[in-house]
């Protein structure tokens, strides 16, 4: 087996856009866990060859995969979210606990975790420290960073808190990724669907979507039907030219008004996340944007993964890479 050859472990995996985004960086997947049955249809549609475990993570014993070279996982952000009660470690759906047992039984040479912005304020600073603490206890020098994903091509302002652990000399190889070029506009990248169907108004509204979107929410099970978020992102998005009272079943046809303004859809909505067309999110309307919203862009984990890769492989040779394939149990 080559030295270049690099093993992932991905939980709390949603739909998979970090996990097709650690793909594309060329991370084998081990496992891909997920407790939601939606987001389990969606990746065995997509990555039948995966092996999916659809389990609550706090379920499962990382000693089953010891010997990964990456953990990674975008743990629940409610306890962290300006949209809730910013409970912190009182929220008992912060997983960042079970994370860090998972790190210390799997040992991976890196870990990735992201979550909300909310994560990097100051009232929880102290939370940090512990959560940076206990990886340095376990070899791990820890950075973290908020990363926009329009930053990294993503038409979609989408902030989001991303911790990068690394051990060893790969710690000091690690450079988070540079900001790109302008991402294309909210109507550069959903044009071609707007006028699928003969709407007349597809180019003039492609004129008018001419920035990039709001952050995307996917909203809780807790909540009704799916819609673009709050009253602000909402009239942002009417900026843009998009109703954002719900989603439509589908795109407009020659019947809609030439100066309407037209509702996304999921798919839309997808390819907005950095989703590639060919990835297929199952379910039901609701159930399939919730599934898009709470996703992080795949064009962003693959940034972040390839800076990780190469801060793990660094410029030696595959030789100087002292590494073996896992060696995995059973973990149903």
């Amino acid at each position: 087996m080559q030295g270049t050859d690099l093993y992932s472990l991905e939980i709390c995996a949603g739909a998979g856009g970090q996990a097709l985004g650690l793909e594309r960086a060329h991370f084998h997947h081990v496992a891909v866990v997920e407790n939601e049955p939606a987001p389990c249809a969606t990746l065995r549609t997509n990555r039948p060859g995966w092996r999916i475990l659809e389990k609550d993570v706090r379920d499962l014993d990382g000693r089953d995969f010891r010997g990964i070279d990456l953990l990674a996982g975008g743990v629940p952000c409610p306890p962290f979210s300006i949209a809730g009660r910013q409970l912190g470690a009182a929220d008992e759906r912060d997983l960042f606990p079970t994370a860090l047992r998972l790190v210390e039984q799997t040992q991976p040479r890196a870990v990735i975790l992201e979550n909300v912005p909310g994560l990097s304020k100051a009232r929880f600073a102290d939370y940090r420290a512990t959560i940076s603490r206990a990886l340095w206890r376990l070899g791990y020098s820890v950075d973290w960073q908020v990363l926009n994903a329009c930053n990294y091509g993503v038409p979609q302002l989408r902030p989001r808190f991303v911790l990068v652990a690394l051990k060893g000399s790969a710690a000091g190889r690690f450079v988070w990724p540079q900001p790109e070029q302008a991402p294309p506009t909210v109507g550069e990248v959903l044009h071609d669907l707007m006028g699928s169907r003969g709407w007349r108004g597809a180019t003039s509204w492609m004129a008018r979507a001419n920035g990039i979107a709001p952050t995307l929410v996917g909203g809780s099970k807790k909540h009704g039907g799916p819609d673009l978020g709050p009253s602000r992102a909402k009239a942002a998005w009417r900026e843009l030219g998009v109703d954002a009272l719900g989603l439509a079943d589908d795109v407009p046809d020659q019947h809609f008004p030439a100066d309407g303004l037209p509702k996304l859809t999921v798919t839309m909505t997808a390819r907005l996340q950095g989703f590639p067309d060919t990835w297929t999110i199952t379910g039901r309307k609701t159930a399939a944007y919730r599934q898009v919203g709470n996703a992080f862009p795949s064009p962003v984990a693959y940034r972040v993964g390839n800076a990780v890769r190469q801060a793990i492989l660094g410029s030696t040779t595959e030789e100087e890479i002292p590494h073996s394939q896992p060696q995995l149990q059973s973990a149903g």
